[in-house]
């Protein structure tokens, strides 16, 4: 499981079968202490609910290629659900 933040939107012109409907997001990954961690992606949005500044976690390769339906569409990276929020210990913060 990967952390990241919704930073926008992507609108793309023609959807690959299996992919209408579903939301591509630009997607912040984060470390454990929610700093920006790499570059930005573009994550497909199975939730279909996440929005700006929110919180997610998503998945990479082939677990997220098997989140949608139908399985295998091609995509890198799918959110898998919406981060209420992250606690740390004071041992893990370090």
């Amino acid at each position: 499981m990967l952390l990241g933040k919704i930073i926008g939107t992507v609108t793309p012109s023609l959807a690959y079968e299996g992919l209408q409907g579903v939301p591509f997001l630009l997607l912040q990954p984060l470390d454990k202490k929610l700093q920006p961690a790499g570059k930005p992606l573009v994550a497909c949005d199975s939730t279909r609910m996440a929005g700006p500044d929110e919180l997610v976690y998503y998945e990479g390769g082939r677990e997220a290629a098997l989140v949608l339906e139908p399985w295998f569409v091609p995509v890198d990276h799918t959110i898998i659900g919406i981060v209420d929020g992250v606690n740390l210990s004071e041992e893990s913060n370090q």
